[in-house]
């Protein structure tokens, strides 16, 4: 099979496997509307997520990164997602939560304002606004995919996988893997090196759900329901910031 063939099969796979990512959460904001509460909730994650993919969005524009719309595709679309899920929050979280987040959300944008403007104003060479928006890209993704090291720790100390659901392992794998494999055929190392972290860890997720599934461990058995949430709550989030983004 051709290369450019390869490229958009996987990409596809890439845009799939990131869908059911993003849409994972949908649990955990169906229970806060329902309730009208944010409970113990944290709203971090999905402002930092929404960060990661206004950054990979943009990276995959024909005019900063050639030949990668369909990292666009993706990426816009969590984009659309994420900001559905920081709305819920700020509307249901109480005052000094809401205030945070808010905080949080006001900087992330800035962020992000500021380097879309100085790669469309202040850089008129195309290698080096790829440079500049690349390494951003990356930066943020290698930290979303370093976020269940702490997770993977809690399992190896508690010998339990409780708060590490198959489902949500084994699609961050396929994920980081397709768009592993997607920056590899088109050569792009802002593509495949943060991937290649990503998959790796995703590996050694599935190895620590194999050695310690069906163990009681040292936790209380929760509902398949809050075993599937983003975050059981601020003690559990602290504890993983368990950011699955689906994205490059």
């Amino acid at each position: 099979m051709p290369n450019d063939a390869l490229h958009l099969v996987f990409g596809v796979i890439g845009n799939g496997t990131g869908l059911f990512l993003f849409l994972s959460p949908m649990v955990t904001f169906k229970r806060i509307v329902m309730k009208k509460s944010t409970e113990q909730f944290s709203g971090i994650p999905y402002v930092m997520t929404l960060l990661n993919c206004l950054l990979a969005a943009w990276y995959g524009l024909p005019f900063i990164s050639p030949d990668n719309i369909m990292v666009t595709a993706i990426n816009g679309t969590g984009v659309l997602i994420e900001s559905v899920y920081v709305l819920i929050f700020l509307i249901f979280a109480p005052k000094k939560e809401k205030e945070k987040i808010l905080g949080l959300l006001i900087s992330i944008l800035a962020v992000f304002s500021t380097i879309a403007a100085v790669s469309v104003f202040g850089l008129h060479e195309s290698k080096k606004r790829k440079l500049l928006c690349g390494f951003a890209a990356s930066i943020f993704s290698i930290i979303m995919y370093a976020s269940p090291l702490s997770v993977m720790r809690m399992v190896i100390k508690s010998k339990s996988v409780e708060y590490m659901p198959l489902s949500l392992s084994l699609f961050v794998f396929l994920c980081a893997t397709s768009w592993f494999i997607y920056g590899l055929i088109g050569r792009d190392p802002f593509l495949f090196v943060p991937n290649c972290f990503g998959c790796g860890l995703g590996a050694m997720q599935l190895i620590l759900y194999a050695i310690y599934h069906g163990k009681k461990g040292e936790t209380n058995k929760t509902s398949d329901n809050e075993a599937f949430e983003m975050g059981i709550g601020k003690n559990y989030q602290q504890k993983q910031s368990y950011v699955l983004n689906g994205h490059p």
